[in-house]
């Protein structure tokens, strides 16, 4: 009889996955103290420096990083095991958040509901050769180095080591600042094509367009997982009662729901859905402008974008929500027992370096990530955000074949998923 490979539900991390009450490591308390101790003067400092929308942002992205880490919620291996062999559970858990995030978004985005009373404004761009290469990239990049934008950020968090290297060489988002400009003025692009606003149907008619989208997708992964007598993910047992809120693995269907939510309140909070991948941009950018870069004569950085630049790192909004991420991550991680740092190699290592460069600089040609261009996007009725899922999906496809190459592993038709 052939061994299966266990695999972990929705990430590639190699934490323990709790089995029950008795499996569970003992909480780290050191560290969460540790942790909450950090959140505590961050959010201290963000209200007393910053704009009022910074501090709940932080909290915010704590609710995110804490949601992502408990349910191992993410996209890297969810298309990877659709496009191996065919198992769409996870894909359809990214369906029903992306049907309540329109659910939510859609009064938001038609009546400008927002906590501070500034605009609101979902993420809508265009459509040309600079999305097409960039979602492609990012599909290859995020399969090599090992996790998306959002599985980043909350493997970090986790302590999974060369998930740092990722992080450290995401920022080829910095280049892909510096070349923007060419791929989307000097190559051939359409205007930003809003489901609501450009086709006449509304947000009333987008929301029954999508959401009958969000169903169909869910039923062909559905006729594909028969076909192909795909195999299924088991069930992983955790804690009972409200013990499963500190401990133990979220149900997906929790997290979609969750994430959704967490959305929706970003968008009232800053005007704009959750975002990640531009605060890459900026870090870089303001390492280059140290070591004295003329950063500020790129076109990325001209208008609007032109005051972050100029700015504390910290009354930016991405970056907030980004340090909020890796902090929740890491206190969920310490009150399941599970944050220790891992073994980095050599091929995975290299495999973290292609992979972010590959992501980092995707992500700007395709005005965001996983985050911003697939969840915000769609989520916002952009047709961009859909175009970006497909060519992520196809360079998930080409990475199957680059993995072995530095030995990580795809799954295989017997694989048992857990």
């Amino acid at each position: 009889m052939m061994a299966s490979t266990r695999v972990q539900p929705v990430n590639d991390a190699k934490d323990p996955v709790p089995r029950s009450d008795t499996d569970l490591n003992s909480p780290q308390m050191p560290l969460i103290y540790g942790g909450l101790i950090a959140g505590a003067i961050l959010l201290i400092y963000l209200l007393n420096t910053q704009a009022p929308a910074q501090p709940l942002l932080l909290v915010l992205g704590l609710g995110l990083g804490y949601t992502l880490f408990h349910a191992r919620f993410g996209f890297t291996s969810a298309f990877r095991r659709f496009m191996s062999v065919g198992n769409g559970q996870a894909l359809r858990s990214h369906m029903l958040m992306l049907g309540i995030a329109v659910t939510l978004f859609a009064p938001i985005l038609a009546f400008g509901i927002s906590f501070f009373y500034g605009p609101v404004n979902g993420y809508v761009s265009p459509v040309g050769v600079s999305l097409v290469v960039g979602a492609f990239m990012f599909g290859i990049g995020m399969q090599l180095g090992g996790g998306c934008a959002s599985g980043t950020l909350y493997a970090v968090g986790g302590g999974r080591s060369v998930m740092f290297i990722t992080l450290l060489f995401f920022m080829g988002a910095t280049v892909g600042a510096a070349h923007l400009p060419f791929w989307t003025e000097d190559l051939p692009s359409f205007e930003p094509i809003s489901l609501a606003t450009s086709t006449g149907l509304g947000y009333g008619g987008a929301w029954i367009l999508s959401i009958a989208l969000f169903a169909l997708i869910a039923w062909v992964s559905l006729v594909i997982e028969k076909k192909r007598k795909s195999p299924k993910m088991a069930p992983v047992p955790s804690t009972t009662g409200w013990k499963r809120i500190f401990r133990g693995s979220w149900p997906l269907f929790a997290a979609a729901i969750a994430l959704a939510v967490l959305n929706a309140l970003t968008l009232m909070t800053r005007g704009a859905p959750w975002g990640i991948t531009s605060a890459f941009a900026l870090w870089g950018s303001k390492a280059a402008q140290f070591f004295g870069m003329d950063v500020a004569g790129w076109g990325y950085w001209q208008g609007a974008n032109a005051a972050a630049l100029q700015s504390s790192i910290f009354a930016d909004s991405t970056t907030v929500l980004n340090f909020g991420v890796i902090l929740g991550a890491f206190l969920a991680s310490a009150a399941g027992g599970l944050f220790k740092f891992s073994r980095v190699t050599g091929k995975n290592a290299a495999a973290s370096v292609i992979g972010g460069l590959l992501m980092g600089y995707g992500a700007r040609l395709a005005f965001g990530c996983n985050i911003g261009a697939y969840f915000g996007g769609i989520a916002s009725f952009s047709l961009h955000g859909y175009i970006w899922g497909i060519l992520a999906m196809a360079g998930t496809f080409v990475a199957l074949y680059l993995r072995p190459l530095f030995g990580l592993s795809v799954p295989k038709p017997k694989d048992t998923f857990c």
